[in-house]
């Protein structure tokens, strides 16, 4: 799918919306899933409560990277902001150092909530960091054998 030289040497990860890629991100956070239970305990047993499990949480996908030179992230987030939402289907595509995907983390119903563009500072000479913030609907992790 995606070359070495495509990936480049600061992020080793891609997203995919849609099945379109979107770009190399330095850092994304809000991989993980959380299932709250509900202890019950029943007459009799002392030792242990048996445990019902209530719903499944999934934070908030966070991406960042650099200021890149498309517009998708911030026209897809503007429409939000317009009251259009459009749900995309997604992935997050790992990748190890030779530009072979290694693991994907596919999330669906996806739409963006806060986007923010970078701190400038002339004197720090830092690279110009946005960031896009996703609510979804799950994740399921695809391994490659």
């Amino acid at each position: 799918m995606s070359k070495p030289h495509q990936i480049g040497s600061s992020f080793r990860f891609l997203v995919e919306l849609d099945g379109l890629i979107v770009g190399g991100f330095s850092e994304v956070g809000g991989l993980q899933s959380e299932t709250e239970v509900k202890p019950f305990w029943e007459g009799g047993v002392n030792t242990h409560p048996h445990y019902m499990i209530e719903h499944t949480k999934f934070p908030n996908l966070v991406l960042k990277r650099g200021i890149a030179g498309s517009s998708e992230l911030w026209d897809w987030y503007d429409g939000v902001v317009s009251g259009s939402i459009k749900r995309k289907n997604g992935a997050v595509i790992l990748h190890n150092a030779t530009g072979q995907e290694l693991c994907r983390w596919n999330f669906f119903n996806a739409f963006p909530v806060k986007w923010k563009g970078p701190d400038l500072n002339a004197i720090s000479g830092q690279v110009a960091i946005e960031s896009v913030e996703l609510v979804h609907e799950g994740i399921k992790t695809i391994f490659k054998k």
